[in-house]
């Protein structure tokens, strides 16, 4: 028995785990599959603060920066080299001034920059572009390793949970049981008989080039239209183009979102669509070979905030899910706030559960 069963060992799960053994609780972690094996190996690994509205979801991005910056935790590719929001028109532009001028309450430091000053390759044709210094990427999958070695968590890998009932998890391997389960699963969160949740998959695809882009792109990049999509309720598909360096030397491109159930099809159209979305930004990039893609699915909640809180329909049940794409970037404070309200903490009333029930 532990103090703690963490479901799911992706970075919101290991994140949760690696706070709960700070705050001195004994952490069972257990996936259906391998550790970063959902959504956060499909990633991209960002940090963003660039792309929060005002609101809580913004301070919990704050927050989750401090805490990357001072993690006691190394090996996973920590890299702060800032984010470029880029506009092709004056309306869009005017736009990302009113975003910027509206976060920087919230401490978010944005600058109205030449963009061609910071990125050399990038079309002479945009009408100007934001820089954020604060913005940072980080290995995925590394980071989840990391944060779960750190924490010193029994992880059990490949075995599937079948429900959930108070102090008790049941799994194909045996039952766990714990005083607290916290349910990180992702896309599957919400999938348990009579604990349903409304959190669905959200589809989207990343192009990977060849070494050869090495020095063509600085930092992340990305078009004023990134940030409407992300808030976007449709289910139809969407892409924006999203540009960025690798410590490797490859570039990564996106992104796209669409909801089709868990319909794993890979789709030339939308891969044809971030191409020439990069190629419209970084025209250079036109005779760089891609050498891969791949997709994944992000945990979507309607609302477009992540469900963090403790379950009314079961006592001791807390759930850690719904930050479709940024969950890398709002690990550490998800993890802080879960490790908190275990112990009778105050939760964010935004992100409560009940708001769904």
């Amino acid at each position: 028995m532990s103090d703690v069963v963490v479901v799911g060992a992706g970075i919101v799960g290991a994140a949760c785990a690696y706070y709960a053994s700070k705050a001195g609780l004994s952490v069972t972690v257990v996936d259906q599959g391998g550790v970063a094996g959902g959504t956060t190996g499909a990633g991209e690994g960002n940090i963003l603060v660039s792309d929060k509205e005002p609101g809580p979801e913004l301070e919990l991005a704050m927050r989750s920066q401090e805490l990357w910056r001072s993690l006691d935790v190394d090996g996973f590719e920590w890299e702060p080299k800032g984010g470029l929001v880029v506009a092709s028109s004056s309306e869009e532009l005017s736009s990302l001034a009113d975003l910027a001028s509206a976060q920087e309450a919230f401490g978010v430091v944005a600058e109205a920059v030449d963009p061609l000053v910071h990125e050399p390759h990038l079309s002479t044709s945009l009408a100007g572009a934001y820089l954020y210094p604060q913005d940072a990427q980080v290995q995925p999958m590394l980071a989840a390793a990391r944060l779960l070695e750190a924490s010193g968590a029994e992880v059990r890998l490949n075995a599937t949970v079948h429900g959930m009932e108070e102090g008790l998890v049941h799994t194909d391997s045996g039952p766990l049981r714990a005083a607290a389960i916290v349910n990180a699963a992702g896309v599957w969160a919400g999938s348990w008989p009579g604990l349903e949740l409304p959190v669905m998959p959200r589809r989207g695809f990343i192009l990977v080039t060849g070494r050869s882009a090495r020095g063509l792109v600085r930092r992340k990049v990305y078009a004023a239209g990134y940030v409407s999509d992300v808030g976007s309720s449709s289910a139809d598909l969407q892409t924006s183009p999203v540009v960025e360096s690798t410590q490797a030397g490859t570039v990564l491109i996106g992104a796209s979102r669409e909801r089709v159930g868990f319909d794993g099809t890979f789709s030339l159209p939308v891969l044809r669509a971030l191409a020439t979305g990069a190629v419209r930004l970084f025209p250079a990039l036109a005779d760089i070979p891609v050498i891969r893609s791949y997709r994944g699915f992000r945990p979507y909640a309607p609302d477009h905030l992540p469900i963090i809180g403790p379950d009314p329909r079961l006592p001791g049940l807390f759930h850690a899910t719904g930050h479709e794409g940024a969950g890398v970037g709002l690990a550490p404070a998800t993890g802080e706030l879960v490790a908190r309200l275990i112990q009778g903490g105050t939760p964010i009333d935004a992100f409560l559960p009940a708001r769904f029930l």
